[in-house]
């Protein structure tokens, strides 16, 4: 059986670990062939914020494009994908897509995937929000993407911040009718 694609961005916000652990996830469930792109300041993030090395990080997407290759697959609408998810989305990737300012890969897979009217899931993250900000996340819902920023939820009694990592996780991966352990529903 083949594999559905999707294409996973991790740009420079905080929280480099949630897009990490959205690629184990997708590595493990066997699910989607991951078609993934990292902006410069991801790179950072992930040297900064956590303890794994560049190489681990891409090792975990079946595909690792070039942020500069704008002639890559996932840049063409011909190429079938199941949607994109953006996790961290930096508030400069958020106002480049915002703006069709595709002058990368990672701008410019959002742009098609927005065009083609696919699953477009940006986890947002700055705090306090601007109203420019706001503006950008309105443009972008209402052209489709969703906007889920990685809010912390209680109702699930997390004991450690993994757990918290797992429930966001959990939720983006639900999107897309995946499975995972750390994620409970809500029952009421």
């Amino acid at each position: 059986m083949e594999k559905r694609r999707l294409i996973v961005g991790l740009s420079g916000a905080s929280g480099a670990i949630l897009g990490i652990r959205l690629l184990e996830a997708l590595r493990s469930s066997g699910t989607f062939e991951t078609h993934l792109v990292i902006t410069d300041g991801a790179c950072r993030t992930v040297r900064d914020e956590t303890d794994y090395p560049l190489r681990q990080v891409t090792a975990l997407a079946d595909v690792c494009h070039d942020i500069h290759d704008v002639g890559a697959s996932i840049a063409s609408g011909s190429f079938a994908t199941e949607g994109m998810v953006i996790l961290p989305c930096s508030m400069k990737t958020l106002a480049g897509i915002a703006c069709g300012y595709s002058e990368n890969l990672l701008l410019r897979a959002a742009d098609v995937t927005l065009k083609e009217r696919r699953p477009l899931i940006l986890a947002v993250r700055e705090t306090p929000l601007s109203p420019i900000h706001l503006r950008n996340m309105l443009t972008l819902s209402q052209a489709g993407a969703v906007i889920l920023p990685p809010v912390l939820s209680y109702y699930n009694r997390p004991q450690s911040v993994e757990d918290m990592t797992g429930q966001f996780v959990g939720k983006v991966l639900d999107r897309f009718g995946v499975a995972h352990e750390g994620y409970r529903r809500w029952e009421g």
